[in-house]
């Protein structure tokens, strides 16, 4: 079964910038991909999604200042967040095909 793992989280300032990946352990180029975040104590919510043909969207909360790629040669999906805020606290999960990754925990904090 294909495996995601996920990295580039940590600690950052508000209004500062994370980039994360999720690096498949099979092919991506024919799935669609997703990001998804759960903060403490509130459902996991989709963040962004990126389909085969590289069409995206975005939860409103986070348009215009997250962006979603593919690199189907690496396998690789990352999400570039910018202008992060206090609320974009969680633990962020790369999922495709009903499978998710381990999470990789993001925290703004001043």
């Amino acid at each position: 079964q294909v495996q995601f793992v996920e990295s580039g989280g940590g600690l950052v300032q508000p209004g500062g910038s994370l980039t994360l990946s999720c690096v498949s352990s099979g092919g991506i180029r024919t799935y669609d991909m997703d990001w998804y975040r759960q903060a403490q104590g509130k459902e996991r919510e989709l963040v962004a999604v990126i389909n085969r043909w590289g069409s995206t969207d975005y939860a409103e909360s986070v348009k215009g200042r997250f962006r979603i790629s593919r690199d189907n040669s690496k396998n690789t999906v990352t999400l570039r967040m910018n202008s992060l805020k206090f609320e974009d606290t969680g633990v962020y999960y790369c999922h495709s095909q009903g499978i998710w990754g381990q999470g990789t925990q993001v925290t703004v904090s001043s």
